[in-house]
């Protein structure tokens, strides 16, 4: 039995105690591989996680983090001890310990393998909200939205999945425009490859109008509600959206027009269950052509002992780039 550090979180009723902790391997699952993690991430999830409202975690105490890296501390099939690996979605985090511990025990066939071009640090300042921003960047691409077909609008810009969409799509010479709240963050937009940073607001009040005029080629939604119905009014005829956020809520009040009278494609993005062959397949992406450029300005580490703060911070919608946690 190892003893070690991690952060855990403790609901009773609609009360929650959370904190650093002594865990020890009799605590982790029964099932997988031991890994020494050296990162996790911060994500929405998280948050919502370590908190009763959240309505997220199955089990309690849990360990949060939806994600981690580091390094297998036992044979996996194909992987031996000492290999550098990523594991992300599945259970992790949410009904089983998660990346916020200095171990973990996964299941071997969830892990990814470190792919060419990342380090261990760079796997999480990507993280569940990159790897959903590059599963939203191939979904475009898939559906023919092109950097010669015009803007594309990247909602909820300042976050984990906005922020790593606004770089990637940039680096791949799409014109990039980025919606915001966050009156200090065109510049920080702008140095990631954004060509124009507009206001939130254009799109957070409900529209009576079926449709509005075209301006986009295609967009990547981080945020729903309201905010997904008024951008598919304002997409380009067989344009795209890759929608992953809920932010603004679950409800879609719109109309099929935007999609039976301009064909316009409305695509759900699924970072959590997607088979381990195609998770493996976009890691690999991930560490070439789509690999941000600019992760040391949207990444910035925080500890375990930040995390209180951090969590509570981005379900308040005060999060800017990715917070990483660094666990060695």
């Amino acid at each position: 039995m190892t003893e070690f550090r991690g952060f855990q979180a403790v609901t009773d009723g609609e009360a929650v105690e959370r904190g650093v902790t002594t865990l020890t391997t009799d605590d982790l699952p029964d099932d997988g591989v031991l890994v020494e993690v050296h990162w996790s991430s911060v994500n929405y999830k998280d948050g919502l996680a370590s908190t009763p409202t959240g309505k997220v975690a199955r089990i309690s105490p849990i360990v949060p983090g939806v994600d981690l890296s580091g390094v297998l501390l036992e044979d996996a099939p194909g992987m031996p001890a000492g290999t550098e690996v990523i594991a992300h979605g599945y259970g992790i985090g949410v009904s089983r310990h998660g990346g916020y511990a200095e171990l973990a025990r996964v299941p071997a066939d969830w892990l990814v393998a470190l792919p060419d071009g990342l380090s261990l640090r760079d796997s999480m300042v990507v993280g569940t909200g990159g790897f959903t921003a590059a599963l939203s960047v191939i979904a475009l691409q898939d559906h023919g939205v092109t950097p010669d077909a015009g803007p594309v609008l990247v909602t909820g810009a300042t976050g984990g999945v906005g922020s790593t969409a606004v770089d990637i799509l940039s680096n791949l010479g799409y014109e990039v425009v980025a919606s915001s709240g966050k009156a200090d963050a065109a510049d920080f937009l702008r140095g990631l490859g954004a060509s124009d940073v507009i206001d939130r607001a254009e799109f957070s009040e409900e529209s009576k109008r079926p449709l509005e005029s075209t301006r986009w080629a295609g967009a990547v939604d981080c945020v729903g509600g309201v905010t997904l119905a008024n951008v598919l009014k304002q997409v380009h005829y067989g344009g795209s959206v890759a929608a992953s956020g809920l932010t603004g809520g679950p409800g879609l009040p719109t109309t099929v027009l935007p999609f039976i009278l301009r064909g316009v494609n409305l695509l759900g993005i699924d970072s959590v269950e997607m088979d381990i062959a195609r998770r493996r397949a976009a890691w690999a992406r991930i560490g070439s052509d789509l690999k941000p450029s600019n992760l040391d300005a949207i990444g910035h580490d925080v500890t375990l002992d930040d995390l209180d703060t951090v969590l509570t911070d981005i379900l308040a919608g005060k999060a800017k780039g990715r917070s990483v946690v660094a666990l060695r």
